[in-house]
């Protein structure tokens, strides 16, 4: 949890002396390593997970505390998922689709964007070892958090180019 708090301590801090810096819009980049869970996932993902859910519950905290608790989104972003289908070394090995979370008080929240798949080896979501197709794109996503930050609709495709092969430019989460 350290690691992680400490991070979202010090955004919440440069966020608190936005005036002072004469910014209005900031985007920070935390990061948490260890979840690469070739081996030991369940004890590994366990400690990560709970790291990041009390760092964002103080970040959130800190946020309230300076009334932005409505202008601030934090969101996860990660390169690849895992398998369902665990290794001989009790870990599991690298797969495609992966669950975000996205918080803060412009999230409309309470629900899940996005088909969720059937989890079941060999089920009809699955490509192989637990595996699982996406249902919706990164593009999807992080087109979504761009019009939220600014991003005209006109400019989607220039930041987004494979934006266009996707049936939703916006998730309508924020």
């Amino acid at each position: 949890m350290r690691a992680k708090a400490a991070q979202l301590n010090v955004v919440a801090r440069m966020i608190a002396g936005r005036t002072a810096l004469g910014t209005n819009r900031q985007v920070f980049l935390v990061s948490l390593g260890g979840f690469d869970n070739h081996d030991k996932l369940l004890t590994d993902q366990n400690t990560n997970l709970g790291q990041v859910s009390a760092a964002m519950g103080a970040f959130d905290a800190a946020m309230q505390t300076l009334s932005l608790g409505d202008a601030v989104t934090v969101f996860t972003e990660s390169d690849f998922s895992r398998t369902n289908q665990p290794n001989t070394s009790v870990g599991s090995d690298h797969a495609w689709g992966s669950h975000h979370m996205i918080l803060g008080g412009a999230v409309k929240g309470g629900d899940i964007y996005g088909r969720m798949p059937t989890l079941t080896i060999n089920g009809p979501d699955d490509t192989s070892q637990g595996r699982w197709i996406p249902s919706t794109s990164v593009d999807e996503y992080s087109a979504t958090l761009a019009r939220w930050f600014g991003v005209s609709a006109s400019n989607l495709s220039v930041a987004f180019p494979n934006l266009g092969r996707f049936a939703n430019p916006n998730l309508g989460f924020v």
